[in-house]
């Protein structure tokens, strides 16, 4: 609040305090800036390409190939997507308006939609059922036997 108040009232004093806070918005900032950077590359991997993808999934794909050549996720980069996350209910209010604003033209496909709807939602759910049986099922042989050696 001291810091509101100072740059309020034209103090000169900084609005990071410490260089904890300081250091943590620089790696935040590169943090993003990677992120918009793979997603620029997706990008024109695409318009270059024309592979009928978005841009930002395969730039997505990039960072996900990236973390698994690395081997783990940086620490700035996952306090970054951690408050990304976290937020993420704040970036569907677009498209919420632009719904609310192109309510004709929802109502005149309502099936279309309903249909396209209900139709991911079951293939989602459908993939997530066999990746979860193909994940336990690979963890059950990968487990050491019990000290009863049963394997349970």
């Amino acid at each position: 609040m001291r810091s509101v108040q100072a740059f309020c009232h034209g103090s000169a004093q900084p609005l990071l305090h410490n260089t904890h806070e300081s250091q943590a918005a620089t790696l935040m900032i590169g943090s993003i800036a990677a992120l918009l950077i793979l997603q620029l590359i997706g990008t024109i991997v695409i318009r270059l390409t024309g592979i009928p993808l978005p841009g930002p999934v395969v730039g997505m794909l990039l960072l996900c190939a990236f973390l698994l050549w690395r081997g783990a996720t940086p620490d700035a980069l996952a306090g970054t997507t951690r408050g990304l996350l976290t937020n993420l209910g704040l970036l569907f209010v677009p498209a919420g308006v632009g719904i609310i604003t192109h309510l004709d033209a929802v109502a005149d496909q309502w099936l279309a939609l309903t249909l396209t709807l209900v139709a991911s939602a079951v293939i989602a759910i459908v993939v997530t059922a066999f990746t979860l049986r193909l994940l336990m099922g690979r963890a059950r042989h990968g487990a050491r036997p019990s000290a009863s050696g049963r394997g349970d």
